[in-house]
């Protein structure tokens, strides 16, 4: 047999198993044959040598008597890299990780576990708009002036819960203050290390006992539809004071209406 027509069947027969090598590496990157990726690396390998075995041999074939060498080498050559190329990986990369779903991926945050939904800053910190310390999910005082000293809640006082009022002369809340104090409930989720004191005042129309009696009511409606919106009991404490402490003048309806207030503060 010349060697013409022997190396043309030594490039056929190889470039049938060229082929099983390709389909291989890429079932083994797909994942469909068990067992099949550890041997994975390999392949480019494997393959790149069996191209320059295909090329060497077709080209020998194809090569005159006089220059059956230079024709397998070259051969050789071309084919290794067709090999290479058909038997490399091409699956994509994995996708970084970004574990809690912030937009910020796990390599660059600096803040992980952050709760779903809350805005972050390029690092994936919570945002923290008026720099006090107390992100603003958990801030029961946004705003606060550059440069203040604030407790765990974000504020720098107590906090009146303005708008929190009641049905005239009872403890009901109204629909009002209820989508206010979900608001406040929702923050107090988020901040399950801080316990809070509930105040509730008057103003000074009708008996003292009877005021005490009526604010301490108060503060309890006021707990009983945050414990409602998830905020645990414990975390929170009840004071009526009455008339005991107001904080502007009860001779006016203004001043009156002022006095009859709910605070909200750190309990420590």
């Amino acid at each position: 047999m010349k060697k013409s027509t022997t190396g043309l069947l030594l490039g056929s027969a190889l470039v049938v198993g060229l082929s099983g090598c390709a389909s291989s590496a890429s079932q083994s990157s797909n994942g469909s044959m068990s067992g099949a990726t550890s041997g994975s690396s390999m392949h480019p390998f494997v393959c790149g040598l069996a191209g320059g075995l295909i090329g060497g041999g077709l080209g020998y074939a194809a090569g005159s008597d006089s220059d059956e060498d230079t024709g397998a080498a070259l051969g050789t050559t071309a084919g290794a890299t067709i090999g290479a190329m058909l038997c490399a990986d091409t699956s994509p990369a994995p996708a970084p990780l970004d574990t809690d779903g912030d937009g910020v991926i796990d390599a660059n945050d600096q803040c992980p576990g952050t709760p779903a939904g809350v805005a972050v800053d390029a690092v994936g910190c919570p945002l923290d708009s008026d720099n006090d310390g107390v992100p603003d999910f958990q801030d029961q005082c946004p705003g606060t002036p550059a440069g203040a000293e604030v407790n765990a809640l974000g504020c720098v006082d107590d906090l009146v819960l303005r708008d929190v009022n009641f049905e005239f002369d009872s403890a009901t809340l109204t629909m009002g203050a209820e989508q206010i104090l979900t608001g406040v409930a929702q923050k107090l989720r988020s901040n399950p290390n801080v316990r809070v004191r509930i105040e509730g005042h008057t103003d000074s129309m009708g008996s003292d006992s009877y005021n005490q009696d009526l604010s301490q009511a108060r503060a309890d409606s006021v707990a009983d539809y945050l414990m409602r919106q998830g905020v645990d009991a414990e975390r929170m404490r009840t004071i009526g004071y009455g008339e005991s402490q107001p904080v502007a003048s009860n001779d006016t309806d203004a001043g009156r209406a002022m006095n009859r207030r709910v605070e909200l503060g750190e309990w420590q």
